[in-house]
């Protein structure tokens, strides 16, 4: 590993996972461009945190190129923490919401690429000085697999995923890393209720019963452990569920215990 100061622009920086990344990296000393769409609570974070607040709204490519140069006015980054993306509805296929669908892709597989092709010059003027430099996407398990009520969500982040894979081939001889994150049960304050519409209620049934779901934190540390690897050490996916999460599918809900020897063999 290098010794030089790490610097990560961290998209969707205002809520969830991204404001976590954000606090966890400037604890662990990095200098931190926290971005997002809500100035306000950018602005609060960066008084709590020492990060930059910078205005983005990743389908926006006008916002994208102010981003990106406000970025660089300042230094620059040498790792792009790509969070900023969502799910909207449970609709089947056949009656999926034309608009809705649109918009995920926008802001998760678009989003993901306006964002990327504005920071590459950084990221390769940093693999040249300090000899790498990161780029780190937060998917999800949506996008390993199928489920009923997510093709939309499902159909963006595959997209997404396939993004990155396809972005390590190309950049492949460069010394820059290409990670993604993908999360499975994580509760957060806002992300089913977005996908909901709002519902507090059937949000709050989501995590309903299931012990110990995934929280911010938890990726947000992930996140920080792969950006802490070795220069040379590159995780292509981690995914990330909890315990209780066995697969998409397969959801516990209720106490998890220990079985004894006798519970065993029944």
């Amino acid at each position: 590993m290098t010794s030089h100061p790490r610097t990560a622009l961290v998209t969707g920086g205002s809520s969830g996972i991204g404001a976590a990344t954000v606090r966890l990296l400037t604890q662990r000393g990095w200098k931190v461009f926290a971005a997002a769409r809500r100035v306000e609570r950018l602005e609060a974070l960066a008084a709590e945190t020492g990060a930059v607040a910078v205005q983005l709204d990743v389908t926006d490519a006008d916002s994208v190129a102010a981003c990106a140069a406000a970025v660089a006015e300042q230094g620059g980054c040498d790792a792009l923490v790509n969070v900023a993306g969502g799910a909207i509805g449970v609709d089947a296929v056949e009656t999926g919401s034309i608009a809705d669908w649109q918009a995920m892709y926008d802001v998760n597989v678009l989003g993901t690429l306006r964002v990327f092709q504005a920071v590459l010059p950084q990221l390769r003027t940093a693999a040249r000085s300090r000899g790498s430099a990161d780029v780190l996407t937060v998917t999800s398990t949506a996008a390993l697999v199928a489920y009923e009520g997510g093709g939309g969500y499902t159909a963006a982040k595959h997209a997404e995923q396939d993004l990155m894979d396809t972005l390590r081939l190309e950049l492949n001889g460069e010394p820059i890393r290409v990670q993604s994150v993908a999360p499975g049960l994580v509760a957060t304050e806002e992300f089913s209720l977005n996908r909901l519409h709002g519902d507090r209620a059937a949000a709050d049934r989501v995590y309903e019963g299931v012990p110990s779901p995934l929280t911010a934190e938890d990726i947000a540390r992930v996140i920080g452990d792969l950006l802490a690897l070795p220069d040379h050490v590159n995780i292509d996916l981690a995914v990330v569920r909890p315990v209780a999460q066995a697969a998409q599918h397969k959801l516990f809900h209720g106490t998890l215990r220990a079985k004894n020897d006798q519970e065993t063999a029944q």
